[in-house]
């Protein structure tokens, strides 16, 4: 099974995109300012190719995990190997199933899941210790659970 770079880089991508319409102050940045006890001057001092840099790099991770989570066919290569490589089953196997559940809504389902049950715990956990309210949590888990749905969907449905 091919990876498809130009998929993760789109789904770094989106997250980057996605992000700035989800902090935008029209949306919900204003209020994330304020529960994160963020300011306008605390922002002015921050190295912003730094962070965009790391946060596309990040986002690249991200997707990568997201490979195995939301193309299933992905673990078919680790179930047919054989001592001198993959067995000659793998390709019936791709033969059958290569494009089952490849479809954007399948990714986007998985996506969400991954932002409910791997995002929110841990940002939440985070968040009880740093003594930040309920509204911060909601904000940035949300962002994240809409945006490992949007690079789900990209991920598994970009062929």
């Amino acid at each position: 099974m091919e990876i498809n770079f130009l998929a993760i880089v789109a789904a770094a991508v989106s997250a980057l995109l996605f992000g700035f319409i989800w902090y935008n102050p029209k949306v919900f940045g204003t209020a994330w300012m304020k529960a994160a006890d963020m300011s306008e001057d605390k922002m002015k001092g921050a190295n912003m190719a730094k962070i965009f840099i790391m946060a596309f790099i990040f986002a690249i991770l991200l997707a990568m995990s997201l490979l195995p989570t939301t193309i299933h066919q992905m673990g078919a290569s680790s179930l047919t190997q054989g001592e001198l490589g993959i067995l000659p089953s793998y390709d019936a196997f791709m033969a059958d199933y290569g494009n089952e559940f490849r479809t954007f809504k399948h990714g986007a389902f998985h996506g969400v899941i991954a932002g409910i049950f791997v995002a929110l715990p841990i940002l939440g956990t985070n968040a009880l210790f740093e003594r930040k309210s309920a509204k911060y949590i909601f904000i940035n888990s949300g962002y994240w659970i809409v945006t490992l749905g949007v690079m789900g969907a990209i991920i598994c449905g970009w062929k």
